[in-house]
């Protein structure tokens, strides 16, 4: 295969999401029964979503994750193919089960239960070399819940870069809440993509402007997922941000993983930074208007039209 067959080649998380839209805050136990507004079962995991929403965008991509050898993991595989996802490298797990997600969804707000399964067990191994070879573009999901992969990122990011190709990274949530590991990875790592409060987490600080200027100074350019806000990067040494744009909302989960895909089209379509934040933050708003984080993915017409 010639270099750059593959715009993109996502490696990470990939799980079905339970979302339960209504949740009470505060469920009731003794086996009370409690009806809710509404409930389905998705595509779900930050690679997973970001992956999906890439090759929705017109992106030649690729996923790289595991799934046990069950009903789950098929779910996912067949999700992901049905996208236009090339998971011919995923690895089927029969030592343990796929990961799974409960989502209870109140509003925009959300409590996020996950089942790990055989997600701890992504190494960065389990990517091949030709993989690495024939991509423009590598990104990462989920660094704090796959210790292995976050072992060896270093080296899988120094191997892509010295085929030619970029990086970025989504650490997504701490459960340890240490946000720690990270000083040899972001100089690889050539954007970074946290949301607003893990950005102050990673940074350290209550400030964002002083978190998005500590994130720099670590060698990355971050680029900061701000929800109702917009986003927020850095751009010759100054802050950049851009406003988000008005939408009705039906629920979050995923937004921030279709701001990554479409932050990466853009990038990978060479549009300046500035185009390419509105872009990634049209990307986020529009996956907001269906249930889940795939189903309301736009199209690269759409997005730009």
């Amino acid at each position: 295969m010639a270099f750059s067959d593959l715009d993109l080649l996502v490696v990470g998380d990939a799980n079905p999401d339970v979302i339960v839209s209504g949740a009470p805050r505060a469920p009731a136990f003794g086996q009370r029964e409690h009806l809710v507004d509404a409930g389905h079962l998705v595509l779900g995991g930050s690679g997973a979503i970001t992956a999906h929403g890439a090759a929705r965008l017109g992106l030649r991509t690729a996923f790289v994750g595991r799934v046990g050898d069950d009903p789950a993991g098929t779910f996912v595989l067949d999700a992901l193919a049905r996208a236009g996802v090339d998971v011919s490298a995923c690895v089927v797990d029969p030592g343990a089960p796929t990961a799974l997600t409960v989502v209870l969804a109140d509003g925009a707000d959300r409590a996020i239960l996950t089942a790990p399964g055989c997600l701890d067990r992504l190494d960065a191994a389990d990517v091949p070399p030709e993989l690495l070879r024939r991509t423009r573009h590598v990104h990462v999901s989920s660094y704090f819940l796959q210790p292995l992969l976050a072992a060896g990122l270093p080296g899988l990011y120094a191997a892509a870069r010295a085929a030619g190709a970029t990086t970025s990274l989504d650490t997504n949530d701490d459960p340890s809440d240490r946000w720690q590991g990270l000083d040899e990875v972001l100089p690889l790592t050539d954007v970074l993509l946290p949301n607003e409060r893990e950005a102050l987490a990673l940074a350290g600080t209550d400030h964002l402007d002083a978190a998005v200027r500590a994130l720099a100074a670590r060698g990355t350019t971050p680029v900061v997922k701000c929800g109702g806000d917009g986003a927020l990067t850095v751009d010759g040494g100054e802050p950049l941000r851009v406003p988000a744009v008005t939408a009705r909302v039906t629920d979050t989960v995923g937004a921030g993983d279709s701001f990554n895909a479409g932050l990466l089209a853009a990038r990978l379509r060479g549009l300046p930074v500035r185009r390419a934040l509105e872009v990634a933050v049209a990307c986020g708003t529009l996956s907001t208007r269906a249930a889940g984080g795939t189903a309301a993915q736009p199209t690269w017409e759409e997005v730009t039209s």
